[in-house]
C-alpha cells in the first residue's frame, strides 16, 4: 500500500508540475504565442479578445488544476474520493479534447500524444488507488480477525 500510495503521489505532483507551467501561457506576449503556434504548423495565429481571452483563460485553468492536484497529492487517503472524481472526469475530458482534435484538424502527433498522456496518466491513477483500496482493506480483514 505504502508503495502505491507513494507512486500515486509522485504522478499527481509530476502532471501538476506539467500542468502549472501552464501559467506562462497566462503570461507571455501574444507575438510568442503567434510564433509558437506558427513553428507547430498551426499557421497564422487568430487575432481578436476571443482567442486572447480563451488562450489565457485556459492556460490559468490548467495551472489552478496543477496547484490542486499538488494538494491532492499530499494525502492520498484523505482525498482519494476528489482524486477518484478528478481522474474519472479526466477520463471524460480525454473524449471530449480527443474528438475537439479531431474536429480542429490538428497535426496527429498532437492528438495522439495529448489522448494517450491525458487517459493514461487517469488511468495509472485509478490503478494506484485500487491497489491502495485493496490493501487498506486486507489490512482492515486482518485486524479483523485477530
Amino acid at each position: 500500500m505504502r508503495h502505491s500510495a507513494r507512486l500515486l503521489s509522485i504522478l499527481l505532483r509530476l502532471v501538476g508540475s506539467v500542468a502549472l507551467l501552464a501559467v506562462v501561457g497566462l503570461l507571455m506576449p501574444t507575438a510568442w504565442m503567434a510564433l509558437c503556434h506558427e513553428r507547430l504548423g498551426l499557421g497564422g495565429l487568430p487575432e481578436g479578445p476571443v482567442f486572447e481571452y480563451l488562450a489565457r483563460s485556459t492556460s490559468a485553468f490548467y495551472a489552478l488544476t496543477g496547484g490542486l492536484l499538488w494538494v491532492l497529492s499530499t494525502d492520498v487517503h484523505r482525498y482519494a474520493r476528489v482524486i477518484t472524481y478528478v481522474a474519472v472526469g479526466g477520463l471524460f475530458f480525454s473524449v471530449a479534447i480527443l474528438v475537439t482534435d479531431i474536429v480542429a484538424a490538428l497535426p496527429m502527433f498532437w492528438t495522439i500524444g495529448e489522448t494517450i498522456a491525458n487517459f493514461g496518466t487517469c488511468i495509472a491513477v485509478l490503478i494506484l488507488q485500487g491497489d491502495i483500496r485493496r490493501s487498506a482493506d486486507t489490512r482492515q480483514e486482518r485486524e479483523v480477525d485477530s
